[in-house]
């Protein structure tokens, strides 16, 4: 898992090199997960004493866990950020359909409007285009982007680095 994890994270690296691009992924994504968050968070599962279990709440467990084996570090700091998005998102699902909806539609939008302009800005198509699987790496590739500015997860910034440059397009170097 972790070999695939460290490969994906490669890939999702090559396609956004360029600064501006990652700063545009720093408030898209967000935008992005949390918006699906909203719409998933109107799906119940199961209620028992005290709570429910919402759709969007039992899919961030499953990628929290794939997250947590293959970085922990990387899957403790999304476990304390999806928790804040998934409380609020219930939140706002709770206020009912039309909202939800409402919320999704505009985080939804306007997310995907402000990747794509940073994908201008780096000249390549976003990496989904080519492995959909990239979709669920942005959040953690964001998060070790943060981790590696501030010093930290040396071994997994070297490891992204060392398998990075099969996915840039040819002519290009790491």
């Amino acid at each position: 898992m972790r070999t695939w994890f460290f490969e994906q994270m490669a890939m999702y690296s090559a396609y956004h090199r360029d600064k501006r691009n990652q700063m545009t992924h720093h408030v898209g994504v967000p935008m992005i997960v949390f918006s699906v968050m909203v719409l998933f968070a109107q799906v119940t599962l199961y209620t028992f004493d005290g709570g429910v279990v919402t759709l969007a709440g039992a899919l961030i467990a499953l990628l929290l866990l794939m997250y947590i084996i293959s970085v922990p570090l990387v899957g403790l700091v999304a476990l304390i950020i999806y928790s804040v998005l998934l409380y609020y998102a219930e939140q706002i699902a709770a206020m009912g359909s039309t909202t939800a909806f409402s919320a999704f539609g505009v985080l939804f939008v306007a997310g995907w409007i402000i990747q794509f302009w940073g994908h201008a800005y780096e000249g390549r198509k976003p990496a989904l285009f080519d492995n959909l699987l990239q979709i669920f790496m942005a959040p953690s590739f964001l998060i070790a982007e943060i981790l590696f500015a501030l010093g930290l997860q040396k071994d997994l910034k070297q490891e992204i680095e060392a398998r990075m440059p099969k996915y840039l397009p040819s002519g290009h170097s790491a």
